[in-house]
């Protein structure tokens, strides 16, 4: 079967939608620039125009998922409606949902925020979705449903276990079943672990 070849419009755009299939089919050791180049059918340099090594398309790649992480969290917690357990429900569902569905990126993403030379935009865009959980928290306690503290001593509790049971998931520790079951159960121990 013949590859679809690029001939115009954002190459830097293509080069990203290609390279997360690969990561999702064959991991991260397995993308090129060189690949992605012959997989577009553009010239082996072009993709320098917008990486500059692999690292760099890692780090687009991180980034990217990032803000599709950020924007389904933030619109999962708009549609839940005012109640904290709602809303944390909401997230937690999003957030397991955008982990089996792009387990490889999640993971990419994790392991690239941490490397000392990650870009500011890349930090920031993990500090964001740290945000959204510790905002989270904090309307909790606003509202009543969460009891006082210091923000992230219960937000970081949850963050935790919602990435840890979103991991079992993704590594299929868990069947399907488990994990629909499951985050019931992981959703209400994070309210009984926050509750006022």
């Amino acid at each position: 079967m013949q590859t679809r070849r690029y001939h115009h419009g954002d190459l830097r755009a293509a080069l990203l939608t290609r390279a997360e299939q690969t990561l999702r089919e064959k991991g991260p050791g397995a993308l090129s620039l060189r690949e992605l180049a012959r997989d577009l059918g553009v010239s082996h340099a072009a993709p320098s125009r917008h990486f500059k090594d692999k690292q760099a398309l890692l780090d687009a790649l991180a980034l990217a998922g990032f803000d599709r992480l950020n924007e389904a969290l933030t619109a999962s917690r708009a549609a839940a409606g005012t109640s904290f357990a709602h809303r944390l429900g909401a997230l937690a569902r999003a957030y397991v949902d955008f982990a089996l569905a792009n387990a490889a990126l999640l993971d990419l993403m994790y392991a690239v925020k941490h490397d000392p030379e990650a870009s500011e935009a890349l930090i920031a865009a993990a500090q964001r979705l740290g945000a959204i959980t510790m905002g989270l928290v904090a309307d909790g306690q606003r509202s009543g449903d969460v009891r006082d503290g210091p923000v992230e001593r219960i937000g970081i509790p949850v963050f935790t276990t919602l990435h840890g049971f979103a991991g079992f998931a993704m590594s299929r520790v868990l069947s399907a079943e488990e994990v629909e079951s499951g985050l019931d159960d992981v959703i209400a121990y994070m309210l009984r672990g926050c509750a006022a």
